[in-house]
């Protein structure tokens, strides 16, 4: 699995999270809505999720292992710091 394609998009209001991210798996798949969030000790992803009828958040889509998560996670925040040093677009 190849994560060919990575498109964030910042958040302007304050808040904890700070970007919203879509991202292309091997130029056929894409999961929208991976959220990148600011939490006590730094930066990490959210995967997307769907409130349950028990009021609970759970994922929608999600990487079986840890090892793919953090794989995921890092190629999303490097693209993400890349983002925030590029000038706004007005």
């Amino acid at each position: 699995m190849k994560i060919t394609d990575v498109r964030v998009r910042k958040i302007a209001k304050e808040g904890k999270m700070k970007a919203v991210v879509s991202i292309t798996i091997d130029d056929e798949f894409v999961v929208h809505d991976i959220k990148v969030i600011e939490g006590e000790k730094g930066l990490f992803i959210a995967m997307p999720s769907k409130k349950a009828t028990d009021g609970e958040y759970r994922d929608i889509a999600h990487p079986i292992n840890s090892a793919t998560r953090e794989n995921i996670q890092k190629i999303i925040l490097d693209q993400y710091e890349k983002t925030m040093l590029e000038p706004d677009e007005e």
